[in-house]
């Protein structure tokens, strides 16, 4: 059995003011073939767990391509072109397959497509007919469209937030198009999808309603019948008709049981649907309550400015909150080239002045004045051998620079953006976080496999920006209406 492999992974932030180019990806990560292979061979990543099912199963990948880039602004027209069109190259010259299996997002969003997924199986569909089995995995954070569960043969979401089994969910595919290829199933999936959004600060799936609902698909996996299912928790920060939650099921030749176990899975996330809303403490009451805990330290999770939702990564609002109520020993991380640049001129052990972060947009604050010592000046270059979030196996946040203030707070400066879903980003640069008594992480959900182990407590604070907590802090375009709780009087019943 021969397969193609291929990976097209984006998570577009539409308010986001910086676009995403080709450069992007290339500088994240763009494979083909060989080199794909070596690249995610062996990787916490659905990529990985694909090659892992392949070989597994003797199935022979025979070539591809795969890239991805860091959560950020909509993909330039440009950009989703030439990289859709290297992507189809590769399958063409993979051709003859007996199958494929697409490593896909589920939340990109180019400038001319707004369900870039679903475009880019319509074009795979177009190229190697009707009948040829495409297995899909997803995030746990897509925006299903119907589209894409027309031009897939069977689509499989993450399971877990923070994504922690995204390997696993990578063989599971791999062994579904073995046992598709094999004659031993024939997969058919319904995709339901009720009008609803679930706020980011609730889709930790280790507690709460978020928990009940894996609960149900553990349950529903277990049905007679059921090849796969998955819940797909949305992605409001992208303006798309298909916004929302979304629940699919794959069942053996089975239509009718399929829309029943994902209308099921629907229905019983529609009756908790106002457990899914949340109403967080602002900047300065999120603060209060770190500095007054006696469990430290506190990870503060700066929603509004979270990087693995496409945030700028440089929003000073918490950083300025801090510095107000005089608190000391906090460690805040921003993205700021042009502060770097000021500290190597400086050098290490030399005293700086500078106005940092919030230079992105307007939206995350307004720089922000410290003065303090230039204590590390890095590659930013960093190795993490355990699971975490995302699946990478290290990170680049360019040249970085550790700046300590009189207050003994820790400010770490990178030029390049970086989502905290590993504690060495710290560690690489001789920083010991459990050491200090407030940490600024700029997430919600994805930095808890690495930050809980140390954390004394996690509070959420309810930070504006263009990952902000609240879905109607948001003008709409294009969604579909009504959705709860935008729409408070959505109605939802399922079809016979």
């Amino acid at each position: 059995m021969r397969v193609a492999l291929l990976g097209f992974l984006h998570e577009s932030n539409t308010f986001h003011s910086v676009p995403t180019g080709y450069s992007d990806f290339a500088r994240a990560s763009l494979t083909c073939n060989a080199a794909m292979l070596a690249r995610w061979r062996g990787a916490h990543h659905e990529l990985g767990g694909m090659i892992a099912g392949c070989e597994e199963t003797g199935m022979e990948i025979a070539g591809g391509m795969a890239t991805f880039a860091l959560p950020s602004g909509t993909v330039t027209e440009e950009a989703y072109e030439q990289l859709a069109k290297e992507l189809l190259q590769a399958l063409q010259q993979s051709l003859p397959v007996d199958g494929i299996l697409v490593a896909l997002h589920g939340a990109t969003v180019s400038e001319k497509h707004r369900d870039a997924d679903g475009e880019v199986l319509r074009r795979i569909r177009s190229m190697v007919g009707a009948t040829l089995p495409i297995v899909a995995t997803l995030d746990l954070h897509a925006n299903i469209s119907r589209a894409m569960a027309q031009h897939s043969t069977a689509m499989i979401a993450y399971r877990t937030n923070p994504h922690l089994d995204q390997f696993d969910r990578g063989r599971e595919a791999a062994l579904l198009l073995h046992k598709t290829l094999s004659g031993e199933v024939r997969p058919v999936q319904y995709l339901a999808t009720p009008p609803m959004i679930i706020q980011l600060s609730r889709q930790y799936t280790g507690e709460g309603a978020a928990q009940r609902l894996y609960q149900d698909l553990d349950a529903v996996l277990q049905w007679p019948g059921v090849l796969s299912a998955s819940i797909a928790m949305g992605f409001y920060y992208a303006d798309v008709e298909e916004m929302g939650a979304a629940f699919v099921a794959v069942t053996d030749g089975d239509a009718e049981l399929a829309q029943q176990a994902a209308d099921w899975l629907a229905t019983r996330a529609w009756q908790q649907r106002s457990q899914f809303t949340a109403d967080l403490p602002d900047a300065r009451h999120a603060v209060q309550s770190a500095m007054q805990s006696p469990r430290k330290p506190v990870v503060l999770m700066d929603i509004g400015d979270n990087i693995g939702g496409g945030s700028p990564a440089d929003s000073t609002i918490l950083l300025r909150e801090l510095l107000a109520q005089n608190a000391t020993n906090a460690l805040v991380v921003l993205y700021d080239p042009d502060s770097v640049q000021q500290c190597l001129q400086a050098g290490i052990r030399n005293t700086v002045s500078l106005m940092v972060g919030a230079k992105t947009d307007t939206l995350h604050g307004t720089p922000v004045a410290i003065e303090g010592r230039v204590r590390t000046l890095s590659d930013g270059i960093f190795i993490e051998k355990q699971i975490r979030h995302g699946g990478w196996g290290g990170g680049d946040q360019g040249i970085t620079a550790v700046v300590e203030t009189a207050e003994q707070h820790t400010i770490v400066l990178t030029s390049q953006r970086m989502a905290p879903m590993s504690l060495e980003q710290l560690l690489s640069l001789g920083i010991h976080p459990e050491w200090k008594g407030i940490l600024v992480v700029k997430g919600v959900n994805a930095p808890r496999a690495a930050y809980a182990p140390i954390a004394g407590e996690v509070l959420l604070a309810g930070t504006a920006g263009i990952t902000c907590d609240d879905p109607a802090q948001f003008h709409y375009q294009h969604r579909r209406k009504p959705l709860f709780p935008l729409e408070a009087d959505a109605q939802f019943t399922v079809t016979a």
